[in-house]
């Protein structure tokens, strides 16, 4: 088995040459960091613990899942061990305010240890990532009291934080959530129903557990804007004593991968007086869970590109040691095997799954600076930020998870039948790569939200932000005659975008929903593959800005010629593909949309 799951050389590309980190570091909120030195040693550090406690637990956390019996989960027992690791390094506290205890970390860097995290084994990442962002929104909107109540044992990693928002009626659509919140004299609300998907929600390696969770207090206005944010923990401390709350785990679900990775039913008042306690006011607990979502969904865009990032590494290992056949031209039997990456099908499933990746990754860390210079930046500029992030988050989040079950597929048929055993890792990847479509918002979610929501934002102002970002980048690429005609390919691609847009539009100014919407899912196709483009076009000025200065003391030469190779395989292979998307969404025929006479039989 490889020992490869991540490039450390593409992630500090990405880090210090594309999206310039450093930049960052300018700002008041991050001044205290002490410069790239210091950025490395923390993530090297974060290597270091996946090499040691994540990854070689990777297969055994899948063979040996989390199960429930005697009413409880139980969860594999190097679990504890990543929650103390990670909790001595910090990382837990990374972001939170130094004021709280915590690193105050730009967003980016503490993406970037977790990517690597995640790319190590992804089920254990997930509680690490949960709790972190639980911990967020206490910190962000509950009170002093909720603070000293619980941030620091959830910096400690002793509890974990989960998000408590799924019911089994209910599914995505939070409208109809039914938990209830009645209040009481002692300062907390009786907290009444059931939760499914909760991750993370229980397991051996912490003692307690903070379920963040989304409940409809008595009398509040019907639908989303009734909904209030609780803390609701499975125990409750008093008197240095840990007390039953009566938040009773009903089960939990097996999965088709992740399987290292809780996923549990939780009920509350079933069986005694569940206690939980309001964060920030009343009927607002779906704008903050939204505040957060920005930085939920890129972690689901950024793990699938990890998972997928694993499984290139291990078909890009396998195809360098296994013969078989001779060159197509040649087919002398005399002479022995050829390695498969020889053979140029395997090199193009290789070189997909290599653009598919770097080129998510690259995305990911688009929006990571956005989300933080959102943070220190004011009035034009930060508005700015926030419409970039804004129509940039459905995207990212959909076309690394989409894209990533292609690449992790095709690093599985890179190995043949080998592939599909149960003797290689690709099988595990493949099944742990298929939920990121799902988390977070299903990919038709992402496209409804992008398509619906994002595409119209002020007046189409969030949208024409973008076409200015990639259009600025076409041209800083004629700067370099090696990219002016992908600089012209990538032109026509997004004017082609824009047509398509402002077609579609029509039928949103007419009232027409239903046709707008109905090829929302294309749509975010289309806007995945011109994004992409976007990111590899950036990725190889910089690679040519080095090969033509001669300054190869960051990367390689190899490396930076290796750029440009993806790239131009990107613009050969997925880039056309705009085209034929465009046509379709341009059809008038309206085939999906239900008629009187029923054709699905």
């Amino acid at each position: 088995m490889t020992k490869q799951y991540i490039s450390m050389e593409n992630l500090r590309f990405l880090l210090y040459e594309v999206h310039t980190i450093q930049d960052l570091l300018t700002y008041k909120r991050f001044e205290h960091i002490g410069g790239i030195e210091e950025i490395n040693g923390l993530i090297h550090s974060a290597k270091a613990i996946a090499d040691k406690e994540l990854f070689p637990f990777f297969r055994a956390m899948d063979e040996n899942p989390v199960v429930y019996r005697d009413g409880k989960i139980r969860s594999h027992p190097q679990l504890k061990n990543v929650f103390k690791a990670v909790a001595d390094a910090g990382w837990f506290s990374s972001i939170s305010a130094l004021e709280h205890g915590g690193m105050q970390l730009p967003f980016m860097l503490y993406s970037a240890a977790h990517l690597i995290f995640e790319a190590a084994n992804s089920s254990a990442q997930g509680y690490v990532g949960v709790s972190t962002g639980a911990l967020e929104l206490i910190e962000t909107f509950g009170s002093k009291e909720l603070h000293e109540a619980y941030l620091p044992n959830m910096f400690a990693g002793k509890w974990q934080g989960t998000m408590a928002l799924t019911e089994p009626q209910a599914g995505s659509s939070l409208s109809d959530i039914t938990t209830s919140a009645t209040p009481t004299d002692s300062g907390y609300y009786e907290i009444v129903g059931q939760k499914i998907f909760i991750s993370g929600g229980e397991h051996e390696a912490c003692e307690n557990f903070v379920h963040l969770t989304l409940a409809r207090i008595k009398g509040a206005p019907a639908g989303t804007k009734g909904i209030s944010l609780f803390v609701v923990p499975k125990f409750i401390q008093h008197s240095g004593e840990l007390l039953d709350n009566h938040v009773v785990c009903a089960g939990d679900f097996q999965k088709l991968g992740q399987r290292g990775y809780a996923t549990a039913h939780l009920i509350f008042g079933e069986r005694g007086v569940t206690k939980g306690f309001l964060v920030g006011e009343a009927n607002k607990g779906l704008s903050y869970m939204f505040l957060m979502m920005n930085s939920a969904r890129i972690a689901v865009g950024q793990t699938a590109a990890a998972v997928a990032s694993a499984a290139y590494y291990a078909s890009l290992f396998y195809a360098n040691e296994r013969p078989q056949g001779r060159h197509i031209a040649d087919k002398d039997l005399s002479k022995e095997q050829i390695l498969i990456i020889n053979h140029a099908d395997v090199r193009r499933m290789l070189l997909m799954q290599k653009s598919f990746v770097e080129g998510s990754l690259s995305l990911v860390n688009e929006c990571l600076k956005y989300f933080d210079l959102e943070k220190v930046t004011t009035g034009e500029e930060k508005e700015k930020m926030y419409l970039l992030l804004e129509i940039l988050t459905p995207i990212v989040k959909t076309y690394p998870s989409e894209a990533g079950i292609v690449s992790v597929s095709n690093a599985l048929q890179v190995l043949g039948g080998y592939g599909f055993t149960m003797d290689f890792d690709l099988q595990q990847y493949y099944r742990d790569i298929r939920i990121m479509s799902i988390y977070e918002g299903t990919s038709g979610i992402q496209a409804l939200d992008l398509l619906g929501r994002k595409v119209p934002m002020q007046n189409g102002k969030a949208f024409q932000l973008l076409l200015a970002e990639m259009r600025q980048t076409v041209v800083t690429a004629t700067a370099y005659p090696e990219l002016i005609s992908y600089s012209e390919l990538l032109a026509s691609a997004i004017q082609l975008y824009e047509t398509t847009v402002h077609h579609l539009l029509q039928f949103a100014k007419k009232g027409e929903v239903e046709k707008y919407l109905a090829d929302a899912s294309l749509f975010m196709e289309l806007s995945g593959i011109v994004t992409m483009a976007w990111q590899w076009l950036k990725q190889a000025i910089v690679a040519q800005m080095a090969l033509h200065s001669g300054d190869t003391e960051k990367q390689s030469q190899a490396f930076y010629e290796s750029k440009i190779e993806t790239m131009r395989f990107f613009f050969k292979y997925e880039l056309p593909k705009n085209s034929a998307i465009s046509h379709t969404l341009m059809n008038l025929e309206m085939v999906t949309i239900k008629k009187e006479q029923e054709v699905l039989m």
